[in-house]
């Protein structure tokens, strides 16, 4: 009985995970705050960047840290307080990607989800806040001199296994389900990228801060990150002052 116990709670926190990795901030931050829902607009994609194209950054914010909480959160419990319930790294690896897995296919939102970079984060923070840290500046060093937010996403995506393996024993520990979580969610996130990827690749991306910012295109802005003016302006909250204006007009 101990031992099917021991088999049924890992199995259980998987399933609470991809649960927690449902909720869909962006769309309930959105509703709560009165804002549009962020699927209708922009990118249509339910993240913290089209959240900051309605103009609200607190939304944006609130959305940010949600995503990767939600991701964090399982595999803090699990490395935590797991191990006297048959739970150890093997379990947090699968938490890990049930969480990132309900962000991008959430089960109250017809499966149809974000990108999951804040989530991914989360998760690498839940494993180690060094690892999490690295990819951070990772991130910053690919988009300072570029301006391609959606290269900076896919290669922080792609240094963090290769920074787990490379850091293991030193900087922080590792285990190979780690790892092999961390190159799922690396390959699902550059899957839900490949609209940028193919714009890279054609030379047409849009710069982040330029004309036809990313954020319009679909890549991951942080949220709170200053966004251009010709971008924010078309967003769901400029369209009706745009409205209220041309009833003036007409008046």
């Amino acid at each position: 009985q101990s031992l099917s116990l021991n088999a049924l709670v890992p199995l259980l926190a998987t399933v609470a995970a991809y649960v927690l990795g449902s909720l869909s901030f962006a769309v309930i931050v959105s509703r709560v705050m009165g804002l549009s829902d962020p699927r209708t607009y922009g990118s249509k994609n339910p993240g913290a960047t089209n959240v900051l194209r309605s103009g609200s950054k607190v939304a944006a914010v609130l959305t940010l840290l949600l995503d990767a909480l939600k991701g964090w959160l399982p595999v803090a419990l699990v490395l935590g307080w797991g191990q006297p319930y048959g739970m150890a790294e093997g379990t947090a690896a699968l938490v890990g990607l049930a969480a990132f897995v309900g962000h991008l296919w959430p089960v109250f939102f017809r499966f149809v989800g974000g990108k999951g970079v804040a989530t991914a984060l989360g998760v690498l923070v839940g494993f180690s806040p060094w690892l999490g840290l690295a990819v951070v500046l990772v991130w910053l060093g690919v988009v300072g001199p570029s301006r391609f937010v959606s290269l900076g996403s896919l290669v922080g995506a792609a240094s963090a296994p290769v920074g787990l393996l490379l850091g293991a024993g030193g900087l922080w520990y590792s285990e190979t389900p780690i790892a092999l979580a961390m190159a799922v969610m690396a390959g699902l996130l550059a899957w839900r990228h490949h609209e940028n990827i193919r714009r890279l690749l054609q030379g047409t991306e849009s710069r982040w801060g330029r004309k036809g910012a990313s954020a319009a295109q679909g890549a991951e802005v942080p949220a709170g990150a200053a966004v251009p003016k010709h971008v924010a302006a078309t967003g769901p909250m400029h369209a009706h002052h745009a409205h209220k204006k041309h009833k003036k007009k007409k008046r």
